[in-house]
């Protein structure tokens, strides 16, 4: 892709920021309306629960292909193709006349989403070529997710409260045709110097593991862990996982290259990014039913609860960029897991949810170690690797958030509707839900916790001297791969390709 101007390269910023805006948003728009769908559909915790995970599964599931597709037949193709299915999705969920149905329009929303988020991270990544300029351009995309976690909130609960929850994904509709104008006019084409080629069979073997532990996580509280319902999705994610392990090593160019992994940076930001949006997401379904279901709240009024928390990530979202430019990613995560872990630790020692004035700290610290933590898993993920592998990278990283989302909202669905009962819904005893949600919650703060605590300790232990230089020996392994032959680089096998 030829240099662009300062200004033409801005404008391509701007342009991939709106598509993480209208994906962004509508997590976060989504959640504020989870009560109000709840009771217009006779929803129970598990179907709310699907509203979100069948999105985040499906977007999970298929991002390292949409990030392989565009290197190989052109970014700004397949992110004109995202952002029509996406919009098209969204028009679909708006008139859905059940929960199953709205389930499966929110399946092809992920479908879209998957061809959007990653593709423009590897647009970006392939504008900014400057490291100190790209981590400032990542900066600013993180900063867009604490623009969605602030409008999300306020924007949902305005149109709950004054249209209804259908009308939240109207709210994509005017971004997303603004988007394709935009992209279709200044966005140019890029795509990698070597094509990889597709991967079936590992695709399939990516959905059998997630679509078998996120059904589990989700369906055994009500299901139990000796139906044959669970026992059959355990079976299906670990011959899948297994399967993964020994196919993928062996293809050529496999839809996962293991050797991503032999770069500590890499593995550590893979696995922050999971726990750290593991957190945001079982944190938000959480506190959005506290706030609605026990304290009563309207939809605009938990949205207003939780502004602080968002635009405190909106603030240091950014000023992680600046800081990862000038000296790397591990002040950012320090930061990062110590906010994160006070923040668990006030809810899981203090019952912060019963006292305004702590709950109120305990949402801006979250918001404030969330703030730090996207840009180094972003600027880790990509920074290291060969311009060429930029969308395997980034759809990598991409796809441990979307994991870990589904994860948070699978788990703490699964401690909440174990707590208050599997039958949970609009025809129980609201005082009996009352009294039942903080008790409930409680061991999902302990696994916040947690996972705060895994955000400080892997962004100490993976942003060492010993860690950048394992990072580049593992690009080095695919510079001598674009340097070889072409007979050569086609003979790989399996031993030669092992992790």
């Amino acid at each position: 892709m030829p240099e662009l101007s300062r200004r033409r390269r801005m404008l391509v910023l701007a342009i991939c920021c709106m598509s993480l805006l209208i994906v962004s948003l509508d997590n976060t728009v989504l959640n504020v309306a989870l009560p109000s769908m709840q009771k217009e559909l006779h929803a129970s915790v598990s179907g709310l629960q699907w509203t979100i995970d069948a999105y985040t599964l499906v977007l999970a599931s298929l991002l390292m292909l949409s990030g392989s597709t565009a290197d190989r037949i052109g970014r700004r193709r397949v992110f004109k193709t995202g952002l029509v299915i996406f919009t098209l999705g969204s028009a679909l969920c708006s008139v859905a006349p059940n929960l199953e149905t709205l389930v499966i329009f929110r399946m092809m929303q992920a479908i879209g989403g998957s061809m959007l988020n990653p593709v423009a991270m590897s647009i970006i990544t392939n504008t900014f070529t400057d490291p100190r300029e790209r981590a400032r351009a990542i900066g600013v995309w993180g900063g867009v997710v604490g623009l969605s976690m602030a409008a999300g909130p306020l924007v949902g609960g305005l149109l709950v409260d004054s249209v209804g929850w259908r009308s939240i994904f109207w709210v994509n509709l005017p971004i997303g045709i603004a988007a394709l104008i935009l992209t279709w006019k200044f966005v140019p084409e890029s795509r990698a110097a070597k094509a990889r080629r597709p991967d079936p069979v590992g695709q399939l073997l990516v959905i059998g593991v997630l679509a078998g532990v996120t059904s589990t996580i989700i369906e055994e509280p009500s299901a139990g862990w000796t139906s044959p319902l669970i026992i059959g999705l355990i079976c299906l994610a670990v011959v899948s996982l297994a399967a993964l392990l020994v196919y993928e090593p062996r293809r050529p160019e496999p839809l996962i290259d293991l050797r991503f992994f032999r770069s500590p940076p890499f593995s550590g930001a893979t696995v922050i990014a999971v726990c750290a949006f593991a957190a945001l997401g079982g944190f938000l379904f959480v506190n959005t039913l506290y706030l609605q279901e026990a304290r009563n709240l309207s939809a605009l009024h938990a949205g207003l609860y939780l502004l602080p928390m968002a635009a405190v990530t909106g603030v240091c979202a950014p000023l992680s960029g600046r800081l990862v430019g000038s000296r790397g990613p591990r002040p950012s995560l320090v930061v990062a897991g110590v906010g994160m872990t006070l923040s668990g630790l006030l809810f899981a020692l203090f019952d912060a949810e019963a006292h305004t004035p702590l709950l109120f700290l305990g949402y801006v610290l979250f918001g404030f170690g969330f703030g730090w933590v996207n840009a180094p898993i972003t600027n880790t993920a990509v920074s290291g690797m060969p311009r060429s592998q930029a969308g395997v990278a980034a759809a990598v990283a991409s796809t441990s958030r979307q994991i870990g989302s589904t994860l948070g909202v699978a788990v703490l669905g699964a401690v909440l509707a174990g707590g208050v009962g599997a039958s949970s819904g609009p025809g129980r005893a609201a005082a009996s839900y009352v009294h039942d949600f903080t008790d409930a919650a409680r061991p999902g703060w302990w696994i916040l916790t947690a996972c705060g605590l895994a955000v400080l300790v892997l962004g100490i232990a993976t942003s060492g001297d010993w860690a950048r230089r394992g990072a580049q020996r593992a690009a080095a392994l695919f510079e001598r791969e674009q340097e070889a032959p072409p007979a050569s680089a086609s003979a790989g096998t399996g031993s030669s390709r092992a992790l």
